[in-house]
């Protein structure tokens, strides 16, 4: 039996109904965030400022799940095996979706055929800090004590981040340190306050509220402009290291296979998030630059990032693990 052209369109259109009363309906559950760095980070804290964005919206609550360990592979896997159905997004980070693939020989998830991107969620800068009791009042300070004692004195990372911002202090100052990995930076904060690391360059969110408590001396930040959040605080470029320059990116995503209807409705509500007063104060108060996109964008600026986290670690001379 032959089906008429309006007969094919109308079957056409039957099918669709569906995935598009589903978009218009969703969710109509709670939604869980899986954050791939631990309770307190930078990550964790824009997941929890954009939940409750969602929650405001939909009237749905957004459970966070920390994931964190083995520079955040061990959450994105998660993310990446979860049902593809809206309920489960990842709210993640430049180490997961552009630096871990230049980092590790072995993967457990795969950047972008595991994955569907929603949107960016923000862009922020780093801060390069010591315990108050370092003799190092400033970054060429700290360069000098280091190239006194060349691989004597360590620095911390939670982050892919926050350790290629130490790479690229290392190779464009000249000197020689010891890198301590941690599962999220605030646990190498933690270590840095009791003195078991020297030197580590956090985001501004896990950072800054130690240098403004007093727990942290801040010797740099990473931008190439002063932080207005920290405005007494040098660029590491004008402290004797040229064109230094290093940030970081949030931005979530769902799993592959995730209806397409479904990604555009998570879009619309996680940019909506954005602007909502928990993340505007997130913004605020971390110094981080609100930054969406639409899931065609991010991918497009998934690719260009990751190009440019390889070159930058191969040209730190960076073996994959």
């Amino acid at each position: 039996m032959r089906i008429s052209s309006k007969g094919r369109l109308a079957l056409l259109l039957a099918a669709a109904l569906p995935l598009t009363a589903l978009a218009q309906s969703f969710p109509t559950k709670p939604i869980t965030f899986i954050v791939p760095f631990a309770a307190g980070s930078a990550t964790d804290q824009i997941g929890r400022a954009i939940g409750q964005g969602v929650t405001e919206q939909t009237g749905q609550a957004v459970v966070i799940e920390n994931k964190p360990g083995a520079s955040a592979m061990i959450g994105a896997a998660a993310g990446a095996r979860a049902a593809p159905d809206g309920y489960t997004v990842l709210i993640t980070t430049n180490t997961t979706h552009a630096a871990n693939e230049h980092l590790y020989k072995t993967l457990t998830y795969h950047p972008v055929k595991d994955f569907a991107p929603i949107s960016l969620l923000g862009k922020g800068g780093q801060i390069m800090v010591v315990n108050p009791e370092s003799p190092a009042k400033t970054v060429a300070d700290f360069l000098a004590q280091a190239k006194q004692s060349p691989g004597k004195l360590s620095f911390g990372s939670g982050s892919s981040s926050s350790r290629i911002a130490g790479e690229l202090l290392q190779q464009m100052a000249g000197v020689q340190l010891l890198h301590v990995p941690y599962k999220s930076n605030p646990l190498a904060v933690t270590d840095l306050l009791g003195g078991q690391i020297n030197m580590m360059i956090t985001d501004t969110a896990t950072g800054l509220p130690q240098v403004k408590s007093g727990k942290l001396r801040a010797l740099g930040v990473t931008g190439t402009a002063r932080s207005p959040l920290a405005p007494d605080v040098p660029t590491i470029a004008e402290s004797g290291v040229p064109g230094y320059e290093m940030g970081y990116w949030f931005a979530a995503y769902a799993p592959a296979g995730t209806p397409p209807d479904v990604v555009k409705r998570l879009n619309e509500l996680l940019v909506k998030a954005t602007k909502t007063k928990p993340a505007q104060q997130f913004y605020a108060q971390t110094g981080t630059d609100a930054a969406t996109s639409t899931p065609d964008e991010l991918a497009a600026f998934q690719q260009a990032e990751s190009k440019k986290w390889g070159d930058i670690i191969k040209k730190a001379g960076i073996q994959p693990e």
